[in-house]
């Protein structure tokens, strides 16, 4: 378990003021957060974070598998799919409080937004303006 920062705690406590007009208890909250970690390490390894093994999604089934590249020959075996989990998650306890998430897919940055009524405009896509909603992370 990692040791929180007066940084950190502080940023824990503006991240539960911001979304606490919204219904989103501090357990919930904890909830997202381990949510957006494990999408963090998911992106990480699937963009091969430097080693010889990676995950992939098989393009037929969308299964994951976590593959070796690297000297001698190639292993693949499946894996459970925590990114869909993390997802399904983080989406339910949105949903309970009319709000949705959005995940940007790119592990140079936060990997989970929600998103209120109101943060983007009627008839405009999220992905434009994602970054006017909440971003669940303390770090």
């Amino acid at each position: 378990m990692s040791r929180w920062t007066k940084t950190k705690a502080e940023r824990w406590a503006n991240l539960r003021d911001r979304l606490a007009d919204n219904g989103i208890t501090d357990a919930e909250l904890d909830a997202l957060l381990r949510c957006e970690r494990a999408l963090q390490r998911w992106a990480e390894r699937e963009s091969g974070d430097g080693s010889d093994w990676a995950i992939e999604r098989d393009e037929a089934s969308g299964k994951p598998f976590n593959v070796y590249h690297g000297p001698g020959e190639s292993r693949r075996y499946a894996i459970a799919d925590r990114e869909a989990g993390a997802l399904r998650r983080a989406g339910a306890i949105a949903e309970a409080h009319g709000l949705t998430i959005y995940n940007p897919g790119d592990c140079r940055g936060c990997m989970l937004y929600v998103i209120r009524p109101g943060d983007v405009p009627a008839g405009e896509e999220v992905g434009g303006f994602y970054n006017r909603g909440v971003a669940i992370t303390v770090d």
